[in-house]
């Protein structure tokens, strides 16, 4: 059975809100780690930021469009995710943290996908193709924890 219109604005504000947490926990991770092993991590997450933007832009756009209003800060509710770790050498803290919030952003996007087939082709499209870009990042980063797991 198809979403409701208020339904799919109900999800559509979720991914939203993960989208900017994403990107706040990825400007922080960006910025925070200390050593040589996290330089390159560091890099991904500096130029994933935009990415993760661009993501919370199209979505906030296909909520208006739907008739739904965006939400500003105070309703965004954030705090679901892993946040930094205190260490700023634990590398495969912040390569976990990385992958549980793209996991959890392609599980997102697959139930928005199956709640809009059928009905909302826009919406659809739209979120197959975050998915496709969220499960490019979890690739990368599963990429990264077997390399510093299998040591």
């Amino acid at each position: 059975m198809a979403a409701t219109k208020d339904e799919v604005i109900e999800m559509l504000t979720t991914a939203y809100r993960m989208e900017i947490e994403t990107a706040a926990n990825y400007l922080a991770n960006s910025i925070n780690p200390d050593g040589v092993r996290a330089e390159e991590i560091k890099k991904n997450l500096a130029a994933d930021i935009t990415a993760e933007m661009g993501h919370a832009q199209q979505l906030g756009q296909r909520i208006k469009q739907l008739g739904g209003r965006v939400p500003g800060s105070n309703a965004l509710h954030m705090g679901n995710q892993k946040q930094p770790s205190d260490d700023t050498t634990d590398v495969m803290s912040l390569i976990q943290a990385v992958i549980d919030a793209e996991q959890a952003a392609c599980n997102h996007y697959k139930k928005i996908i199956r709640a809009t087939d059928g009905e909302d082709f826009v919406t659809q499209d739209l979120c197959i193709r975050l998915l496709a870009d969220e499960e490019e990042h979890l690739v990368l980063f599963q990429g990264y924890l077997k390399e510093y797991t299998r040591g």
